[in-house]
């Protein structure tokens, strides 16, 4: 299997009820033959980076809350940024979405967030996960629909905006008719 849905929006379908996926948008971080694995990126938590990162950093300045990203390995951090620092240890999601593979990069990031340089990032506890060919088991069920991911909506300014927002991207760019007729004569 290729990495056919890395760097893709997994958008919950309406009637997934799964309480660690409700409303939920998922990008798709590694995909292959040994399974998947995605961050949720729009379910922040009520801790806020600061609060949980005092004791090595001083990022005081940041309203930036960590997220929920997912029931896997929740001890775990995980972190999302834009920055182009030129590391080995990064890992390339999307242009403008890069992920890390080390301890020393997330440090470097984090640094670069303390010294308020302009860069957007997101901190996850967890992950989600899926065993080889779940995924696509479930995507056939109608559990997800794919989107492909970007920047600009994986740092959304309004997370909890951002299921409703790819739905409707999905939905428009899906229908042939549209889903409000001005004129029903013209039906």
């Amino acid at each position: 299997m290729s990495q056919a849905l890395k760097g893709h929006f997994l958008v919950a379908a309406r009637h997934l009820n799964d309480p660690n996926f409700f409303k939920t948008v998922v990008l798709i971080i590694d995909h292959g033959d040994e399974g998947a694995m995605g961050l949720v990126v729009n379910r922040p938590s009520c801790l806020s980076v600061a609060a949980a990162l005092s004791h090595e950093f001083d990022l005081s300045a940041s309203s930036e809350m960590v997220h929920f990203g997912g029931p896997v390995d929740r001890e775990a951090l995980f972190i999302l940024h834009n920055a182009d620092r030129g590391d080995c240890c990064k890992q390339i999601v999307v242009p403008g979405v890069v992920t890390v593979g080390s301890s020393e990069e997330f440090q470097s990031v984090l640094g670069a967030v303390e010294a308020q340089e302009p860069l957007a990032y997101r901190i996850f506890h967890g992950c989600a996960g899926w065993a080889p060919d779940q995924l696509e088991g479930e995507i056939e069920r109608g559990d997800w629909l794919v989107l492909p991911a970007c920047s600009e909506t994986t740092f959304h300014e309004d997370p909890y905006e951002l299921w409703d927002f790819c739905l409707s991207k999905i939905h428009r760019a899906n229908r042939i008719l549209p889903h409000v007729v001005r004129n029903p004569e013209w039906n």
